[in-house]
């Protein structure tokens, strides 16, 4: 990551401009121009530097179910079940673990049934168990990198 990349990953931390032309905003901030916070942005994205760029819904108060899920995966097929895990679109995050249940995994579905078919797919295409932990209360961590 260069100058740029760190200056971007570090304001857009704080929120994406909600106005006419927020990349334009962006750009503004951090001394550049629109299309090259543009081509950055998908840059640090093809790269895997950003895992995602895009908004986060509150599923449940948009009628939606949010739920913290893990699975016991043996290490020779770890890499194809974070294939199958990854691949499904409500999946938000993904992370290995040093414990009995080594990969964790958010889902947020537009439905409570949703996340049941989501879960149940995975199963089906995975071969493993996966354990559903929906959320009974939230807390608020404001947590930002600087990088």
């Amino acid at each position: 990551m260069d100058e740029l990349d760190r200056a971007l990953v570090n304001t857009l931390q704080d929120g994406f401009p909600i106005c006419e032309r927020p990349y334009a905003a962006v750009a503004n901030a951090v001394g550049s121009d629109e299309a090259t916070v543009i081509a950055r942005i998908e840059s640090l994205l093809q790269r895997g530097l950003l895992s995602r760029f895009g908004p986060m819904y509150h599923a449940a108060q948009m009628g939606g179910a949010l739920s913290l899920a893990a699975m016991e995966i043996p290490p020779g097929d770890y890499e194809r079940v974070a294939a199958i895990v990854n691949a499904q679109p409500e999946v938000a995050h993904n992370y290995a673990r040093t414990h009995r249940l080594n990969m964790w995994f958010v889902l947020a579905t537009e439905t409570l049934a949703a996340q049941q078919e989501t879960i149940d797919r995975i199963e089906r295409e995975s071969g493993y168990p996966v354990y559903n932990m929906p959320k009974i209360r939230e807390y608020f961590v404001g947590l930002k990198l600087h990088v």
